[in-house]
């Protein structure tokens, strides 16, 4: 509820600032992955899960516009939807609840439901083992295994007053964030021109591009939760129209196999679209991971 209370708050300013009423009612919705916590994103459909009911309440008419955070859309746009405003991006790296990264002894445990966290951190640290964990930001700061530690999203922390519990920041060198992470994302109906005029005004031009470049490589993957990818685009000069440089990963699951890669240009779906392409014409990588999915497949590949 901390993100639709912060978009209220932005769009209370907004209508003050035009001298007309300012208020908005926050519309409660339970999405499958709210209810079904404990499943791993996999079983339960991948990107969507906290989304789709959200998603139908506003084509329902039963609300105006629905509040994201952006790693949990689906790469593409739902037909009659639009992403009409990313207000705003906090820092979008992940951290280590419980030990630092120096302090995990051989063998430690890690606690992660991410395939992208696990391949990642495996590549580095192949001593290191694993346990699986979902559930809500509490439920995960009172999982953390004993010498171990808990891999979460630092915006998740910050914006939950529970920064004291990190011990340690992960760079994006050792972890490369989710597509999204850290960024809120705002949907409104495609025709509904009042509301999306309204949530206009409190985009933020800058991280709206770095999304878009983001979204438009997992799109190009056909990418989903339960893949190992992960991208962060940064501004490369300042400006909401200046270059962006674009930086992504793919990986197998036990993290033997991992590329990472640097792309800069000035049109972010283009660079987002073409980080795939070079994803997938490096030598071996398609065939080395099964990156096919529900009946998708790689930009190039052959069925």
């Amino acid at each position: 509820m901390f993100q639709a209370a912060r978009v209220q708050e932005m769009l209370a300013k907004v209508q003050a600032s035009r001298g007309g009423p300012a208020g908005s009612e926050v519309v409660a919705v339970s999405t499958t992955g709210d209810r079904l916590g404990d499943a791993p994103l996999s079983q339960l459909g991948g990107r969507g899960v906290f989304v789709k009911e959200v998603q139908t309440a506003v084509l329902e008419g039963r609300a105006d516009l629905a509040v994201h955070s952006a790693k949990d859309l689906t790469p593409l746009v739902l037909e009659g939807l639009v992403l009409a405003a990313v207000p705003e991006r906090a820092d979008p790296r992940d951290v280590l609840v419980g030990a630092t990264l120096d302090d995990l002894g051989p063998g430690a445990m890690v606690a992660t439901g991410a395939v992208r966290r696990r391949a990642q951190l495996a590549a580095l640290r192949p001593d290191l083992t694993w346990v699986d964990l979902r559930g809500n930001i509490a439920t995960r700061l009172d999982r953390v295994p004993s010498g171990g530690a808990v891999v979460m999203a630092l915006a998740a922390l910050n914006r939950l007053g529970l920064e004291g519990r990190v011990a340690d920041v992960l760079p994006v060198s050792v972890m490369l964030p989710q597509v999204g992470q850290g960024a809120l994302a705002v949907e409104c109906r495609e025709d509904d021109a009042e509301v999306a005029a309204l949530l206009a005004e409190i985009d933020e031009p800058g991280a709206a591009r770095c999304l878009a470049a983001e979204r438009a490589f997992l799109a190009a993957l056909g990418g989903s939760c339960d893949m190992p990818v992960a991208a962060l685009a940064v501004p490369a000069a300042e400006g909401p129209t200046g270059s962006l440089v674009l930086e992504a990963m793919v990986a197998s699951g036990d993290g033997r196999v991992l590329v990472r890669r640097l792309l800069s240009g000035d049109r972010p779906e283009e660079l987002g679209r073409a980080m795939a392409t070079l994803m997938c014409d490096e030598a071996g990588l398609r065939e080395t991971l099964d990156m096919e999915v529900e009946g998708r497949y790689l930009p190039g590949s052959s069925r």
